[in-house]
């Protein structure tokens, strides 16, 4: 017990500033949100983008689903979604490009934090996910025939205001305070739990476990646990795991790039499929079709990572 609470009284003042600085970004970028939506400014980006959204296999609507969740998270998305006469073909599309893109502001803040440069983080994930809707409409059976948005950018006005600002104001408060508690108890339990498994040797176990499937995917043995992290509480939260790992001198700037790679498309494999299959789509081929590319473009990376050593 000794032992526990020397752990939990060093890694609790870094846990509470990384707690504080999460929040500030995810209170920022949510009241953003908040206002273009209110404006319509947020609904009028998604008509602009909707008449290439046939190359998807997806209507012009569904360019609102996307959107909202490019840049706020997943539940605004499925939010649309649910509005949306969709089939199963058409979620699965959606969802995966959704997956591999959310949440792009908070997100890329938090891989950049980890060393990432922020215009790989959003090239990366944005023209990822623009390529998974390509080949997805391409090889999935059940391609449709349209071939024309169904939302006209002169149909929606540049500011249009539907609601009261008030209500909509507390109802955004109280999800963000509700957010604030979920966010503080998750990111200090996992990071006192990272500084046990590695106090108790539990790390190198994890590592051992898990490295077969982490070679496929070109990633090195020693992400095991970051890796388990981001996919089952997603990737803001395990930032502070990560940035932990950067501190402690586990993990280099070049392994970090490898994961972040991975992680930035694929991530939060628990919660976020769940969701995709409740609204409709096919979570197997969510999944599978993102393993597929993260696993081209790490070793892509790890082969201009080699380049560049040698040329050095």
């Amino acid at each position: 017990m000794e032992k526990v609470k020397r752990i939990v009284r060093d890694a609790s003042p870094k846990a509470f500033r990384t707690i504080l600085w999460i929040f500030r970004i995810t209170a920022c970028v949510s009241f953003a949100m908040l206002v273009l939506r209110y404006t319509g400014l947020l609904y009028w980006i998604a008509a602009a983008v909707s008449p290439v959204f046939h190359l998807f296999g997806l209507p012009g609507d569904a360019a609102m689903a996307y959107v909202s969740g490019y840049f706020i998270n997943v539940y605004s998305c499925v939010a649309v979604i649910s509005t949306l006469d969709l089939t199963a073909r058409e979620i699965t599309i959606l969802g995966t490009m959704t997956l591999a893109a959310h949440a792009m502001i908070v997100e890329t803040t938090v891989q950049h934090k980890t060393g990432t440069p922020v215009l790989y983080v959003v090239l990366i994930r944005t023209l990822g996910s623009l390529a998974l809707g390509l080949v997805m409409n391409l090889l999935l059976p059940g391609r449709p025939d349209y071939a024309a948005s169904t939302v006209s950018l002169a149909d929606v006005p540049l500011f249009q205001i539907n609601e009261a600002f008030g209500p909509m104001f507390w109802s955004w408060l109280k999800g963000l305070l509700r957010l604030a508690a979920w966010m503080t108890c998750l990111i200090y339990a996992l990071n006192i739990l990272q500084r046990i498994l590695y106090e108790y040797g539990l790390m190198e176990k994890i590592s051992r476990g898990l490295g077969p499937l982490l070679r496929v995917f070109g990633l090195p043995a020693k992400t095991s646990f970051l890796w388990i992290v981001t996919n089952v509480i997603g990737l803001s939260y395990g930032a502070a795991a990560i940035m932990d790992e950067m501190a402690q001198g586990n993990i280099s700037r070049t392994e970090i790039d490898l994961l972040n790679t991975h992680v930035g498309i694929s991530h939060s494999n628990l919660e976020d499929l769940l969701i995709i299959a409740a609204t409709g789509g096919m979570w197997y081929w969510v999944l599978l079709f993102r393993w597929v590319m993260v696993t081209v473009l790490v070793w892509l990376l790890r082969l201009y990572q080699g380049c560049v050593v040698k040329v050095n």
